[in-house]
């Protein structure tokens, strides 16, 4: 279920189609705020959900609602609503979208339930009914939100009894903290909604055991992939598909804490199960948790005539993917490296210059496709880097 609903109107000085108004959200929107808020990424990523557009035509006008359900936090989501109304062009024709209302679900599914409580109060025969104001203050009691505390430096949402006890629960967000917190768990803390872990989590893992509790869903998969890059975690639990921490029960969290894996067994299971860049995340938890000791470096040569390539490519926004030999076996556009990496055999490429710069997922999926090298106009901010990959950049062969 998305968190919030973008209600916009828009109106088009001609005649348009549906598609014709998602395809120009999606390409006027398209690197405003970089890959990582790009609305293609965040719908694949399951934080954006599928955009609706009812249309009508009037006196040679289009006009339309736009919906746009997001999983988004409330910053992200105003940005996301205010990028959307940047947009100025349908195909040929001037076009002004409006945003008029960003509608919290969660609040409204809750009305919905305490509606529907008072109905079923209403319904039950006087014989078997106790005192309705008695049953409405025990629902109200059970409403009643604990306040998790601010820790660290990063402020983060926590139960109070983070510094006394030797393991953590890390979980997503506040309203997981606080539905621990409401059936007795003091030692939980969670992300903040950080789009990257925070260091107050870091330095938590160097001196306790950290219990990893996410989502049964996808978005759960993308934190258990986030926080597993970069922190030593040494048990990971779940939801039960398709549901989120915050709506569990005591004695779901009971049931789930109760099944907690240790992190290694975990990961062989999802590599069993053939998910994609376990090898790496395996190689990241063995290096935080000391098990890897020795580095191995090697002499790298760059053929004279890569590197009289590299020149050449400066500026063309393109990327020259390489076999063992150093032949040449396709070029492309940067925006394509990484559907054209995610579509070949492993082994098959030995090493990708691009015009571009390197991230943390071209990093990842690169390892796992066994590709050897990797050299770019320049590395992006990233977490780990797979010991077996070479990164380089254009400035240390030039």
């Amino acid at each position: 279920m998305a968190k919030y609903l973008v209600k916009a109107v828009i109106t088009v000085d001609g005649i348009v189609e549906k598609h014709d108004i998602i395809g120009a959200i999606f390409g006027q929107t398209e690197g405003l705020f970089g890959e990582e808020f790009d609305l293609q990424t965040l719908q694949d990523k399951g934080r954006v959900g599928r955009i609706q557009v009812n249309v009508k035509v009037q006196g040679g006008k289009t006009q339309g609602e736009i919906l746009i359900p997001c999983n988004l936090d409330k910053v992200e989501t105003a940005l996301l609503a205010a990028m959307v109304e940047s947009v100025d062009r349908v195909g040929p024709y001037d076009a002004e979208i409006k945003v008029v209302d960003i509608v919290d679900l969660r609040i409204e599914k809750t009305k919905r339930i305490i509606n529907r409580a008072v109905e079923l109060l209403k319904s039950w025969s006087k014989e078997k009914t106790p005192d309705v104001k008695e049953i409405i203050k025990r629902i109200e009691d059970l409403m009643r939100v604990p306040e998790p505390v601010n820790y660290g430096p990063d402020n983060l949402p926590a139960g109070p009894g983070v510094d006394e006890s030797d393991t953590v629960i890390l979980v997503e967000g506040r309203a997981d903290v606080i539905n621990l917190l409401r059936y007795g768990y003091r030692n939980v803390i969670a992300l903040g909604g950080a789009k990257r872990v925070p260091g107050t989590i870091r330095d938590l893992s160097a001196k306790k055991k950290i219990i990893l509790l996410v989502d049964g869903d996808h978005g759960g998969d993308l934190v258990l992939r986030e926080v597993l890059r970069s922190v030593k975690v040494d048990f990971v639990a779940r939801a039960p598909p398709n549901r989120e921490v915050e709506d569990l029960t005591g004695r779901e969290l009971e049931e789930v804490l109760g099944k907690v894996q240790p992190v290694f067994d975990y990961l062989e299971n999802m590599l069993k199960h053939g998910n994609r860049d376990v090898h790496v995340l395996i190689e990241v938890q063995k290096r935080l948790h000391g098990l890897v000791k020795e580095v191995i470096e090697e002499t790298l040569t760059i053929p004279t005539h890569v590197a009289e390539a590299v020149k050449a490519l400066q500026g063309t926004l393109e990327a020259v993917l390489y076999s063992k030999d150093w032949r040449e076996i396709k070029r492309i556009p940067v925006r394509d490296l990484v559907n054209e990496i995610s579509s070949v055999e492993r082994d098959s490429i030995y090493a990708i210059v691009l015009d571009g710069i390197i991230t943390q997922r071209l990093l990842e999926l690169s390892s796992e496709k066994n590709v050897k090298i990797l050299l770019g106009a320049r590395i992006g901010k990233v977490d780990f880097k797979p010991p077996e990959l070479v990164v380089l950049t254009f400035n240390e062969i030039l």
